[in-house]
């Protein structure tokens, strides 16, 4: 017995259309899937398509879409690490340049406060000049307060020394990093 022609004609329009909607579907979940940067894997796409993990095997059409997305989704995690690299090292950088610049306005302020200690202790010390008690108590009263802000601000020189070291180690972390990701990269690419 055999199958009328147009039966079986049929059958293959059903079944082209069929195959045509789950490639529609499956496009749909790849751009989906792309968009909300989730995992691209035959698993998901079947999942998300609502089609079986074999169609996706058998129909080559599928095969190149699941392929084209994954390079897609690969070459974005790509530009995602690079922006972020981007983004960190800036900011290292301009803490650095920030720490600086403190550090020198606190070296500055430091040699100006000993100059004017030195020359106020100079003036304390010099007997040919005539010093009224007063004078002397309050020359003494800048000079503990000079040696007070001295010692601030030679703390806080040394502060902003560890804080320049820490963000130089900083970004020569990150630039170690960055040089291993780019050498794992490197791999993936040639395997």
């Amino acid at each position: 017995m055999t199958v009328p022609a147009a039966r079986t004609a049929n059958a293959l329009k059903a079944r082209r259309r069929r195959t045509e909607a789950g490639l529609e579907r499956i496009q749909v979940a790849l751009e989906q899937l792309l968009q909300k940067r989730q995992p691209i894997t035959v698993a998901a796409v079947a999942r998300h398509a609502d089609v079986s993990r074999t169609f996706l095997y058998e129909h080559a059409e599928a095969r190149a879409l699941v392929e084209e997305a994954t390079s897609r989704a690969a070459g974005r995690r790509v530009q995602d690490r690079q922006a972020a690299h981007a983004a960190m090292e800036a900011s290292w950088r301009e803490r650095a340049l920030n720490a600086e610049e403190s550090l020198k306005a606190a070296q500055d302020e430091i040699l100006a406060q000993r100059e004017q200690l030195g020359e106020l202790l100079g003036q304390i010390r010099d007997l040919q000049t005539p010093w009224s008690e007063a004078d002397i108590v309050r020359i003494t009263t800048e000079n503990s307060t000079l040696t007070r802000r001295a010692r601030r601000a030679e703390a806080e020189g040394k502060s902003l020394t560890t804080k320049l070291a820490a963000a130089r180690d900083n970004v020569r972390s990150a630039d170690r990093r960055i040089a291993d990701l780019e050498a794992q990269l490197i791999e993936q690419d040639q395997s």
